[in-house]
């Protein structure tokens, strides 16, 4: 008896996840039992790259997801609403499901995941994070005997891109930005890549997968890379790094040292995206284009990098589809008991460290009025709050003002804004433009 599917959207992501299940020679032998059974679609009308009979197409979503043939809901319909709703009801059926919609997984995934536990059906989102590249399966099963201390990754294509094309070719944001759109790598709206919220989308689900806790998006510190200019570029490049938006989820015990904190009775950690200066020695340095790379760091397994395209028809479906695999693998062994390496398996909230209480290292670029003593009084301002310096450039001059550029050792994301703070009253200084923090 054949696995039964109903899919929700037939755009890219579902269109290319047909493809693949229509051609199922030289492929896994499981797919043999995978019948597209339902398809629903916003127009019967509209000209298709795939060919279905005509039974199979539907406008009646709902009706899909309520069928009793149906055994697997795909959702690739992306959106919010009526997404959400309609995941939930699929699970309120029995329905198992695979969606690659990382917005309603990281805003909804409180509800999702409960109602999925209570109705003993398993809900998948391989295509979630990072397009083709296998991470959400290993996170819960290869990697799932060590104890994760971080996650680093390059989640979003559409910033890479610009980043990359910004170091190669020294241009603006706004000019590379522009490109991207008429290239269709970024989208007419950039707002969710350039602004950092897909990527703390992600990193939001890859975080709860890490660490064992449910999270909070709202919890999530997001910075996008409109402010990141080509004279930070620059600089950078100078002092051996490169700048790519990194999200970042890490354990924060050493903070719940320095903030007097007990041990946590749920996972305490630091979940952030922003704009990073990165060594160039690092291994996600040289990631560049739309590419993706996730870094787990762990113990005993130490640094493993996943990478590959982020996006894209082909690789989404090839995510889609090994979540399909994995539940045919897992329905042909048990209809009731749910195997636990492939369930949501957690169910408290981790604890997010504030970002004043993050350590890192920043690089900031001052502009100065051109006196003596200037960095002397930087350099007092930073000591009065306990931030020690690990290089100090005058780069030159912007008119007749002085740039300099600081990069400081780790140190207390607070006490580094408290130093920021006193430094803006000195009269020497006319501005702050750039603020990132190092890796």
């Amino acid at each position: 008896m054949g696995v039964k599917l109903g899919i929700l959207g037939l755009g890219t992501v579902g269109t290319g996840t047909v493809q693949l299940l229509q051609d199922k020679s030289f492929r896994h032998p499981l797919l043999q039992e995978v019948e597209i059974y339902r398809v629903g679609v916003r127009s019967l009308d509209k000209p298709r790259a795939v060919t279905l009979p005509e039974s199979v197409l539907t406008t009646d979503l709902e009706a899909i997801v309520i069928d009793p043939a149906v055994d697997i809901v795909v959702e690739v319909m992306g959106g919010l609403e009526p997404a959400r709703s309609l995941i939930l009801k699929a699970i309120q059926n029995g329905k198992h499901v695979v969606t690659a919609n990382k917005a309603v997984i990281s805003r909804f995934g409180d509800e999702i995941f409960t109602a999925a536990n209570q109705a003993g059906v398993y809900v998948m989102l391989e295509a979630a994070v990072g397009g083709g590249i296998p991470v959400i399966q290993p996170l819960k099963q290869s990697l799932s005997v060590n104890h994760i201390h971080t996650v680093t990754g390059i989640i979003n294509g559409t910033t890479n891109y610009i980043l990359t094309r910004m170091q190669t070719e020294g241009s603006n944001f706004s000019d590379v930005l522009a490109d991207a759109q008429r290239l269709g790598y970024a989208e007419a709206d950039p707002t969710a890549d350039v602004d950092g919220l897909d990527a703390a989308d992600k990193i939001a689900i890859l975080a709860s997968l890490a660490f064992g806790g449910r999270i909070k998006l709202k919890d999530v510190y997001s910075e996008g890379i409109r402010q990141v200019s080509k004279t930070d570029i620059a600089y950078a490049e100078k002092l051996g790094f490169v700048i790519k938006l990194l999200a970042i989820a890490q354990s924060a015990a050493p903070l719940a040292a320095i903030a007097n904190r007990t041990t946590p009775s749920s996972p305490l950690i630091s979940v952030r995206v922003h704009p990073t200066l990165v060594p160039k020695a690092h291994p996600l340095a040289s990631i560049n284009g739309v590419n993706n790379a996730i870094l787990v760091e762990g113990e005993p397994i130490g640094q493993v990098m996943f990478f590959g395209p982020g996006a894209g028809a082909g690789a989404t479906a090839s995510a889609v589809s090994s979540d399909i695999l994995n539940l045919v693998a897992a329905l042909k062994k048990s209809k009731t008991a749910l195997n636990q390496l492939l369930a949501c398996a957690h169910q408290d909230y981790c604890q997010i460290v504030p970002m004043a209480e993050l350590v890192t290292r920043f690089y900031a670029r001052f502009l100065t009025k051109d006196q003596p003593g200037v960095i002397g009084k930087l350099g007092t301002c930073f000591g009065n709050h306990g931030v020690s310096l690990e290089s100090v450039v005058q780069t030159g001059f912007q008119g007749e003002l002085a740039e300099i550029v600081v990069v400081t050792h780790d140190v207390q994301e607070g006490d580094f804004r408290q130093a920021l703070t006193e430094i803006q009253t000195l009269t020497a200084v006319d501005s702050i433009p750039s603020l990132l923090r190092v890796l």
